[in-house]
C-alpha cells in the first residue's frame, strides 16, 4: 500500500475510527472496573491517566514501526489486534476484578491498565502510521500531520458525546465492548486480507471469538446496569422480604417489601429518631430528599406520617426503575421523584418550601463533592423552615478528614449541629456511617438521645459543643476548594 492506495478519505476514516475507539474505551472501563473499586476521583483520574499513557506509547511506538517496518504491513494488524484485545477487556477485568477490590489507589492504577492499556496503545498507533503512508513529500508534512491530527482528534469528541449521551444510556457495557471490538476486528481483518493475505488473521480472530465467548461466561457483577452504576438486589436470607440494594461497591439500602417502618441500617435509624424527636408520630412533614437508593426513608415517612410530601431528587433514572422493579416501589402516597442532579434540584426549590431535607447522596463511597460544600448547605438553609432539619449521612474511616471537614462546613450556616455516631467513632477511633444534624432552631438533644435508645442505644449523640471539637481545626469545604476524595483516600 502507498499514498496513493491509501486515499485522503481512506486514511481520515481510519485514524477517526481509531481515535474514537480510544475514547470509547475509556469511558466504558470507567463503568467496568467501578464494581469493584468505586466510581470515585481516584478511578476516574486512574483510567484516563492510563488511556493517556497508552495513547502516548502508541503513538510513539507506532511512529518508529513505521520507520522500520513498511507502515502498510502494520495498518490492518493494528486495527485487527486493538479491536480483538477491546474483546477481551471485559471478561479480564470481570474474572480479575475480585483480586483488587477495595484496593488502594495502586490496585486502582492496575486494575485500569488491565481495561485500557494494550487496546489504546495499538488503537493510538494506527494514527503516525497512517501519517507516514500518506506522507509522499516533506513539503507537505505540516499539511497532513495537521489535518489527520484534526481529524483523530474530531473522532475522539464524536466518540466521547456518542458514548456518554447515547450508548451508555441504551445498551449494557459488555454489548458496546463487544460490538466496537466487532467493528474494529472486521475493519483490520479486511485490510491485512487486503494487504497480507488470509494467514495473518488466524491468531487475532481467534482471539476475538474467545473475548466474545468469554464476555457471555465471565461472572457479571450487576443484575442491572444504570447510567451511574452497577446495581444488585439481593434477597435477606434472614428475613423473606428484606432486599439489599448495592450499588457498585456499596451497600445502599435496606427495603422490607411488606413493614416500610423496619429500618435495617443503623444510620437509617440515627436519622428517623432525629425525625421522631422534631415531629411526634402522626404529623405530616415536607420533606426533600436528596438521593434515592431504596427510598427507605421515604416510605417510613409515609407510613408513619400519612400526609407527608416527600420529593426525592435521584440523578439516575435507572436506580429508580430498580425501586420499581425489583423493590415494590409505586409512585403516590405522598411520595414523588425527579431524576435531576441534587444541587440543581434544591436550587429549584422555593425559600421555607421544606420541613426537612435528607442528604444521602453517594458516588463510589463519597458524597458527590458539590453536595458537600458551603454554598450547597446554605441553599439548603434557604430551602428549610425556620425549625426545619437537615440530616445528612457521611461515611468516612479514620482519621475522619472528611467528615470533621462537613461537621465544620454545616456549623458555618446553621446555628445548632449535632453528630450521630458509634461511641468509637465520635472518639475518633472507628469509621463507618456518620449522620450530621443541623438546625437553626435548637435541636431536642434530650428527645434525639431517647429515641436512639430506643432504637437499640447502638448511636450515641454528640451535642453542639461536643461536635464543634469533633469537627477541630478542619478546612470549610467551598465550591472553590473541597477536595473530598483526598479527605477520603484512607479509606
Amino acid at each position: 500500500m502507498t499514498a496513493r492506495t491509501l486515499g485522503p478519505r481512506l486514511a481520515a476514516a481510519l485514524v477517526f475510527v481509531a481515535s474514537g475507539a480510544v475514547l470509547v474505551l475509556e469511558i466504558v472501563s470507567l463503568r467496568l472496573v467501578a464494581p469493584y473499586v468505586g466510581l470515585t476521583l481516584e478511578t476516574n483520574t486512574a483510567v484516563i491517566g492510563v488511556a493517556l499513557g497508552a495513547i502516548a506509547a502508541g503513538a510513539w511506538l507506532g511512529g518508529r514501526a513505521a520507520d522500520l517496518v513498511a507502515p502498510a504491513r502494520l495498518l490492518g494488524p493494528l486495527l485487527l489486534g486493538g479491536g480483538a484485545l477491546v474483546m477481551v477487556v471485559g471478561p479480564l477485568v470481570r474474572w480479575t476484578g475480585d483480586l483488587g477490590r477495595g484496593g488502594d489507589a495502586g490496585t486502582v492504577i492496575l486494575i485500569a491498565g488491565v481495561a485500557v492499556f494494550a487496546p489504546a496503545a495499538l488503537l493510538a498507533a494506527v494514527s503516525p502510521v497512517v501519517v507516514k503512508l500518506r506522507l509522499a513529500t516533506l513539503a507537505e508534512t505540516g499539511t497532513v500531520v495537521g489535518r489527520l491530527s484534526g481529524i483523530g482528534t474530531l473522532g475522539a469528541i464524536a466518540a466521547t458525546f456518542i458514548t456518554g449521551f447515547v450508548l451508555v444510556a441504551m445498551v449494557p457495557t459488555t454489548v458496546i465492548l463487544l460490538g466496537l471490538g466487532g467493528v474494529l476486528v472486521a475493519i483490520g481483518a479486511a485490510l491485512t486480507v487486503w494487504l497480507r493475505g488470509f494467514r495473518p488473521v488466524a491468531g487475532p480472530l481467534v482471539l476475538a471469538v474467545l473475548g466474545a465467548g468469554a464476555t457471555v461466561l465471565a461472572p457479571n457483577p450487576c443484575d442491572v446496569e444504570t447510567a451511574y452504576h452497577c446495581a444488585r438486589v439481593r434477597a435477606d436470607p434472614n428475613r423473606e422480604s428484606g432486599r439489599l440494594l448495592e450499588l457498585d461497591t456499596l451497600q445502599h439500602s435496606y427495603v422490607d417489601l411488606k413493614d416500610p417502618t423496619h429500618l435495617e441500617f443503623s444510620y437509617v435509624r440515627g436519622v428517623a429518631a432525629a425525625v421522631d424527636a422534631f415531629w411526634p408520630a402522626g404529623t405530616p412533614v415536607r420533606a426533600l430528599h436528596i438521593g434515592g437508593g431504596g427510598l427507605t426513608l421515604p416510605r417510613y415517612l409515609g407510613a408513619t406520617r400519612p400526609g407527608t410530601a416527600s420529593l426525592v431528587l435521584e440523578i439516575d433514572r435507572g436506580v429508580l426503575e430498580v425501586d420499581a422493579e425489583r423493590l415494590g416501589f409505586r409512585p403516590g402516597a405522598g411520595i414523588s421523584t425527579r431524576v435531576i442532579d441534587g444541587r440543581i434540584g434544591v436550587a429549584d426549590e422555593p425559600t421555607a418550601a421544606r420541613d426537612l431535607v435528607v442528604g444521602d447522596a453517594f458516588g463510589g463511597v463519597a458524597v458527590p463533592w458539590h453536595l458537600t460544600t458551603r454554598e450547597l448547605v446554605a441553599d439548603i438553609r434557604r430551602v428549610l423552615a425556620d425549625d426545619g432539619l437537615y440530616a445528612v449521612n457521611i461515611i468516612d474511616r479514620p482519621p475522619l478528614a472528611f467528615v470533621r471537614a462537613e461537621v465544620a462546613t454545616i456549623a458555618a450556616e446553621f446555628g445548632h449541629v449535632a453528630l450521630v455516631a458509634r461511641p468509637d467513632q465520635l472518639d475518633r477511633d472507628g469509621g463507618g456511617n456518620f449522620v450530621v444534624l443541623a438546625s437553626d432552631r435548637p435541636l431536642p438533644i434530650d428527645a434525639i438521645r431517647a429515641h436512639l435508645l430506643d432504637r437499640g442505644g447502638e448511636l450515641m449523640l454528640a451535642d453542639g459543643p461536643a461536635a464543634a471539637r469533633f469537627a477541630g481545626d478542619a478546612r470549610i469545604l467551598t465550591d472553590d476548594f473541597a477536595p473530598v476524595d483526598q479527605l477520603l483516600t484512607p479509606y
